[in-house]
């Protein structure tokens, strides 16, 4: 093999492409569908504030969910089963302001949808006129599919939660991988084809064997976005307090921890409290004659 054959690749980024893409509007649906097409793969990461959205979105995540697993990582409930339409608009006009680039994505959060479509169009359309998020994020597969559909229809893009629903937590009896066994693989995959169906551009598979997914990724001409479900998904989604070891205690299997910013935030706190009972802060170079 030649010298030019061991050299790496110096031809430029694909300008289109969702992570490493040099394009600097906003990415839309219609970015997500072309990557599909040509078989790219992107992350995606929550994002709960303009400051931390600002940090992603030029470190060039292409999509930032505003998930309701705020309810655990930053608000303090023990599920996610407490957020609020309220508490979600608040956070996803942060994340939008905080970004340029990403496709803002925001969870409907229990209670606002499952009464069936129209008030899935009414929490919907409030989050879309008011905090100016490009897409919507709702659970269920052929359970919701009338919804979506809806949605679809008014013009507010979808994206789909499949697999382990954290909003169904206590139907659940915790968060088992789901899927497993003949039958519980049937019932994912026609969920899959029913959210696709409605017209959804996108769907999150959750604690998902990871055959099932690829299964899955293999059937469908949308692009699966795995979490806990391998790494045969066309993206790959994390919360960012899990991925960047903010989260105490301990963290889903599927997580890699990507730093500790949990231990340098606290050596930061601590230095920051011997410096003040210390006297030595502030000093000179802080102080204002």
């Amino acid at each position: 093999m030649t010298h030019a054959q061991n050299a790496p690749d110096s031809s430029p980024a694909n300008p289109k492409a969702l992570y490493g893409g040099t394009s600097s509007r906003r990415i839309t649906v219609r970015d997500i569908a072309a990557a599909k097409a040509r078989g790219e793969k992107w992350p995606m990461l929550t994002a709960y504030d303009a400051m931390t959205a600002s940090v992603f979105d030029e470190a060039g995540i292409p999509v930032l969910l505003v998930g309701d697993s705020m309810g655990n990582c930053h608000l303090g409930y023990e599920s996610t089963v407490p957020v609020t339409l309220d508490e979600i608009a608040v956070l996803s006009a942060a994340v939008v302001r905080g970004s340029k680039r990403a496709l803002v994505v925001a969870d409907l959060p229990f209670g606002t949808y499952q009464e069936g479509p129209v008030q899935a169009l009414r929490s919907a359309t409030r989050l879309v006129k008011e905090t100016g998020v490009g897409a919507i994020k709702l659970e269920g597969g052929e359970r919701s599919a009338e919804q979506i559909r809806l949605l679809v229809d008014a013009g507010i893009p979808v994206m789909a939660h499949i697999g382990l629903t954290p909003q169904s937590v206590n139907a659940f009896g915790g968060y088992p991988v789901q899927g497993r066994g003949e039958e519980a693989a049937q019932q994912l995959l026609r969920d899959a084809k029913a959210v696709q169906d409605a017209g959804a551009f996108s769907v999150v598979l959750e604690l998902v064997p990871a055959e099932l997914a690829a299964e899955v990724t293999r059937t469908l001409h949308i692009p699966t976005v795995g979490i806990g479900a391998g790494p045969h998904c066309d993206a790959q989604v994390l919360v960012w307090t899990d991925m960047a070891g903010m989260t105490s205690g301990r963290v889903p299997r599927f997580v890699k921890q990507y730093a500790d910013v949990r231990a340098s935030l606290t050596d930061a706190a601590r230095a920051f409290g011997a410096d003040v009972t210390a006297g030595a802060y502030p000093a000179e170079a802080h102080s204002f004659h």
